[in-house]
């Protein structure tokens, strides 16, 4: 690649305001976020740089005269590492790299960074290595200082396929290689979740913002050692438990990696695997900071990724964690119209609540079920192997018209998968339903 600086421990850090109706407070805290992403990756912050602007320079994102605040720091601390809380181009890290004298890394490299040191089994790391390459990818572009079609003379001559051209084919072969793996991994997790359908153990899936209290709540609950730390992305590898409800039901716990705002396309395509684990779940624990300052954004952010990778009409049950940070604020079940459990108030550190959390995953496990007879016609053999599969039907039976006619229990968020994965709407066939 062309000449780029060595990396380092030591950083100035460089954030932008292009939210001038947004109030001060609220910029701060998007910007301690941005500091506690560089602190988990376990860098040392030397100093930050600010600006507001109405949008970015093309060439260096920033202004000049920041270009030249920036130098000034770099050289009075020997920072080793500039990182910008924003997606750069792959020109605007060159031209500020040439100017500044030193590494420059985005948000969504430091990102990645951080989840390459989380990975450590097989397929986290498999996971991270594919985002990183496709990341790399879009930075092949103009960086190269060894570009040019190879010279003809003695020696020179070659199959005419330039540096850059040769580095793009090696990346997609490899990135081809490590989606066939992770292909072969999630076709091992399906044959997992298979069994457990066919065993009627149901998952429950924990998803939430990063540093929410993911992994301290998975390990009270399942009497587990995850790794729980106040890091952000301290959890990458997703971990699967079997928990014992109060009234005896058995389900499967599992902890998930943590999102975050602007959370890079690459990675949710990468961890598609991973993911699966939330989308093919029976239930969603949205575990949620409650003391957060920006608990409402939080929270909307987690909606949109869990949009993103179709797991949005998976029942939910709300989880406002850390409640022992709030004043006069008491362990308790909110239920909606009809009393079905929505949120749970609990403080997985100080074990406050967790009884309530259990009966409400309880109650939400067994009361999702769709009981149900159908009248499918006989175009829609497909939907009855479907069905099959799912273990979901009780009785079978024709009416004289050729139709089947079935009686089915499976779980709501099956069903709704499969008018996904059918791309229509299945409630015609449906007689009556309990």
């Amino acid at each position: 690649m062309f000449d780029r600086h060595a990396g380092g421990e030591s950083a100035v850090l460089v954030h932008i305001d292009f939210r001038h109706d947004l109030s001060q407070d609220k910029n701060q805290e998007d910007l301690s976020e941005f500091v506690e992403l560089v602190r988990s990756a376990g860098l040392k912050v030397l100093d930050i740089v600010t600006a507001k602007r109405g949008s970015p320079d093309p060439k260096y994102f920033i202004g000049s005269g920041k270009i030249d605040e920036i130098i000034s720091i770099k050289n009075a601390t020997d920072a080793e590492l500039i990182i910008f809380n924003h997606s750069l181009s792959p020109a605007q890290e060159r031209n500020i790299e040439k100017e500044v004298k030193a590494r420059v890394i985005n948000r969504i490299g430091l990102i990645l960074d951080i989840f390459a040191q989380r990975a450590f089994t097989f397929e986290g790391k498999l996971q991270v290595e594919l985002a990183q390459l496709k990341h790399l990818s879009t930075r092949l572009v103009r960086g190269w200082t060894h570009l040019e079609r190879q010279k003809g003379g003695i020696g020179m001559r070659g199959p005419g396929e330039t540096q850059l051209e040769t580095d793009r084919r090696l990346l997609r072969d490899r990135i081809k290689y490590i989606e066939r793996r992770l292909d072969k991994v999630g076709k091992q997790r399906e044959q997992g979740r298979r069994s457990r359908k066919r065993a009627n153990i149901k998952t429950i899936s924990i998803v939430g913002y990063t540093n929410a209290g993911k992994s301290t709540l998975f390990n009270l609950a399942t009497d587990s050692d995850v790794l729980a730390e106040d890091k952000l992305f301290a959890t990458l590898d997703p971990t699967l438990r079997r928990l014992s409800l109060p009234q005896g039901t058995d389900v499967i716990l599992a902890d998930t990696v943590g999102f975050i705002r602007h959370l890079p396309h690459d990675l949710v395509a990468a961890f598609r695997a991973t993911l699966e684990e939330s989308v093919e779940a029976n239930v969603l624990l949205h575990v949620i900071d409650a003391a957060s300052d920006r608990r409402e954004e939080n929270i909307e952010e987690v909606l949109k990724v869990l949009t993103q990778i179709g797991a949005d009409k998976i029942p939910m049950l709300q989880v406002f964690n850390k409640i022992d940070a709030i004043e006069g604020a008491e362990p308790r079940i909110d239920r909606d119209d009809t009393g079905k459990p929505i949120r749970v108030w609990v403080s997985a550190l100080k074990d406050i609540g967790m009884g309530l959390l259990q009966d409400a995953i309880e109650e939400l496990a067994m009361d999702e079920q769709l009981i149900a007879d159908l009248k499918i016609p006989p175009s829609e053999g497909r939907l009855r192997g479907y069905l099959y599969e799912l273990s979901a039907i009780e009785e079978e039976a024709y009416s004289e018209h050729g139709d089947l006619l079935l009686k089915v229990q499976l779980p709501k968020a099956d069903w709704v998968r499969l008018e996904r994965k059918l791309d229509k709407d299945l409630s015609g066939y449906i007689l009556n339903s309990d």
